[in-house]
């Protein structure tokens, strides 16, 4: 398996690094009755001191713990191993843009302080990803057209509407207007990648239950038993499907064109 991909032992060694320091922390959270370690390691945000020590909340972020290091497994293993397939300057430019993507979405996280400004980081590179991608995975003019527009409507409005709530100003209807062109372009993108094939279905896949996951476990969150406090942060990190699906998205386009490329 570690052959298999480019960075294969690499990737290992920092997911083994960190799925021991989430195994001390819950060990420290059952011995010692403290959650924070475990709260920074699986949530990277600063731990609620109002929420108790209980074996829901303990497994509820170990489980989000492994939901992290899967997604560091997908996203530092890299392609597969072989000759690479041929790359236009496009196709170049676009990898660099999924990757820059990907890194500033695992980046967000650390930005509590300001998270406007985080969201606002993590914007930016899907901006760039809009105008590479929809030309690659586009069949016709018409297709990379209405990719592009709706594109470049839903993260632009989205990155004007934090612009103006950063300086305190109401963002209206832009909200929606983002919403909206964002979740079509996710659409169309992964629809086109599944008629391609230099993407995998897997890496397809993520994308979908990128889009459909957090929405779900929103709806099941009043079933569940746990704090919201503790939920709220545990939904977020599905967020690591979509960086899963940018990162796997730039793998497969640099797999090499002699080898069956694997479902997953």
């Amino acid at each position: 398996m570690l052959r298999r991909h480019r960075l294969g032992v690499p990737a290992l060694i920092v997911t083994g690094v960190y799925l021991f320091a989430v195994a001390v922390a819950v060990v420290v959270a059952l011995g010692a009755g403290d959650l924070g370690a475990l709260w920074w390691l699986t949530l990277f945000v600063a731990p609620d001191a109002s929420v108790q020590v209980t074996w829901p909340n303990v497994v509820l972020l170990t489980l989000a713990g492994l939901v992290v290091a899967w997604a560091l497994w997908e996203c530092l293993r890299g392609p597969l191993t072989g000759p690479p397939a041929e790359q236009d300057r496009d196709t170049r430019r676009l990898r660099v843009a999924l990757y820059v993507a990907a890194a500033s979405s695992l980046v967000n996280p650390f930005l509590t302080t300001w998270s406007l400004w985080g969201m606002l980081v993590t914007l930016l590179p899907m901006f760039g990803v809009v105008l590479l991608l929809s030309p690659v995975v586009g069949r016709t003019r018409r297709h990379i057209l209405i990719l592009h527009v709706s594109g470049i409507l839903g993260y632009g409005c989205a990155a004007v509407g934090l612009g103006l709530a950063l300086f305190g100003h109401p963002i209206g209807a832009l909200a929606l207007v983002a919403g909206l062109g964002s979740l079509i372009w996710n659409v169309l993108v992964l629809r086109a990648q599944w008629d391609n094939d230099r993407f995998q279905r897997a890496t397809v896949k993520y994308g979908i239950l990128a889009m459909v996951l957090p929405l779900v476990l929103t709806m099941a969150g009043g079933l569940s038993g746990v704090p919201l406090e503790v939920y709220d942060d545990v939904v977020a990190v599905a967020g690591v499907l979509a960086v899963v699906w940018l990162a796997r998205s730039a793998h497969d386009l640099v797999a090499p064109t002699a080898v069956s490329i694997p479902s997953a």
